[in-house]
């Protein structure tokens, strides 16, 4: 079998697969933001499947809204969404159009633009914290929702990319529950990660919020 180069970059085709087959096959993938401060290109180590209108997890759960159109489009594309009122987060979107599978990016290691990485992140007390945990990467990349719906697989590249990069072996991938999914969502194994890298994020399951107590 011939070596894929690593700077060679991936197809529509790999994103048009099953979302629990694309989401192992991103760990060790280069992802790269083009930015006119600068490229920055980040190594994937940390992700999760959201398998459309099948899962309690997924945002297209309940169908399509103007927040989740970008998950029913083409395979290839992001999907950037904002959270809490003060974080982006982004997924690569996967599976056959109409579908609204995504693959949340969780994790990665900065490769190339380290310094830009830490302008926009100064609160990162190491390097594997620049982009450790979803909102940490987007903030780190410059990602927003300006964003959201752009293609990765144009020739010329355009702001976001993914190269071949160095896929880790089967034994150092893992998987296990989601982060902060609950219902009957919580139990399925759909987050993966390099086994042992220190850019991964922690675990953290679901608390269902507490209601505050009526005045009696």
């Amino acid at each position: 079998m011939t070596d894929v180069p690593e700077r060679m970059p991936l197809s529509r085709t790999f994103f048009n697969r099953p979302v629990l087959e694309v989401a192992p096959d991103l760990l060790g993938r280069t992802l790269v933001r083009t930015t006119p401060d600068g490229p920055i290109e980040l190594r994937l180590t940390e992700v999760e499947a959201y398998d459309g209108p099948r899962d309690p997890g997924s945002h297209a759960y309940r169908g399509r809204t103007p927040r989740n159109a970008s998950m029913f489009g083409p395979p290839g594309h992001a999907y950037v969404y904002f959270i809490y009122g003060m974080w982006f987060s982004m997924n690569l979107v996967c599976g056959p159009e109409d579908h609204a599978s995504a693959v949340l990016l969780r994790g990665g290691e900065v490769l190339t633009g380290s310094a830009l990485a830490t302008e926009r992140r100064p609160k990162a007390r190491t390097a594997h914290e620049l982009a450790q945990g979803p909102a940490r990467l987007a903030t780190a990349l410059g990602i927003d929702r300006s964003l959201d719906g752009a293609d990765l697989c144009i020739t010329p590249a355009g702001p976001l990319s993914l190269l071949h990069g160095s896929p880790p072996p089967t034994g150092r991938v893992s998987s296990g529950p989601r982060t902060g999914v609950g219902g009957d969502g919580a139990t399925h194994p759909w987050r993966y990660w390099i086994d042992g890298d220190p850019t991964v994020s922690r675990y953290r399951p679901h608390v269902p919020r507490r209601r505050p107590a009526k005045a009696t």
